[in-house]
């Protein structure tokens, strides 16, 4: 479509480069792919050529969605933008999240903080929570090897669990990681305020009005109020 005032092409709704076909065909196959799943964790035995027929349905889905990106992409869409207009917001900010949580791993475990190059001063807080985050993730492997011992005789079941408790450790120990390498920092005139990786706030310094120390260990939430508990 284009503005009545320079005649300027823009990119037209997603909803109208998708078109109700796609909708169809992902709704389909996840109905498929949900349904082979609960099949292979019940034990049922499936024909060879419906597990063929659900991979070949997963494969045109995904080639679907590729052919759609490139339709947005020469509509003149970023890659960024193609990509927010086709997949869900909610799914996007959860992969972003998750992704996050494992680079923050391995940003631990090399010892290296995002985001303080250049910063006046780096406040750090995942001390604090250290002992709580490392009591949960014991409990999480202490789970994962009692369900690992439990369903050994339900090979698929057994698989699915591991490969999710595993997960979940690794999350756990993200959220840790994600706490120390993601301190606050103060640089360029702004606090800059994180938890982990699902929080991340700018506050210029000019709209600070007073700072100071309260230890609390119970606390009201309040309207138009950012909480930040540590360890709570």
């Amino acid at each position: 479509m284009t503005t009545p005032e320079s005649g300027v092409a823009l990119p037209r709704p997603a909803a109208t480069v998708r078109g109700p076909v796609l909708r169809k065909l992902r709704s389909i196959a996840l109905a498929t792919q949900l349904v082979l799943a609960a099949c292979l964790i019940s034990g049922m035995p499936i024909p060879g050529t419906v597990l063929l027929g659900g991979k070949l349905l997963l494969l045109v889905l995904l080639g679907a969605e590729a052919h759609v990106w490139l339709r947005l992409r020469r509509h003149g869409l970023s890659r960024r933008e193609a990509l927010a207009q086709l997949v869900p917001q909610p799914v996007l900010r959860f992969v972003k999240h998750e992704l996050r949580i494992m680079a923050s791993l391995v940003r631990w475990a090399a010892r290296r903080r995002h985001g303080v190059n250049g910063a006046d001063a780096v406040f750090s807080h995942g001390r604090d929570q250290a002992i709580m985050i490392y009591g949960l993730a014991f409990a999480c492997v202490v789970e994962t090897v009692a369900l690992a011992y439990l369903l050994a005789n339900w090979p698929v079941v057994h698989t699915v669990f591991l490969v999710v408790d595993v997960y979940t450790v690794l999350f756990v120990l993200g959220l840790h990681a994600a706490s120390v390498t993601r301190p606050h920092v103060l640089a360029d005139g702004s606090l800059r305020v994180r938890q982990a990786a699902h929080i991340d706030v700018h506050v210029p310094l000019h709209q600070i009005a007073s700072i100071r120390r309260e230890a609390r260990f119970t606390h009201e939430k309040k309207d138009d109020e950012l909480n930040l508990p540590i360890g709570s």
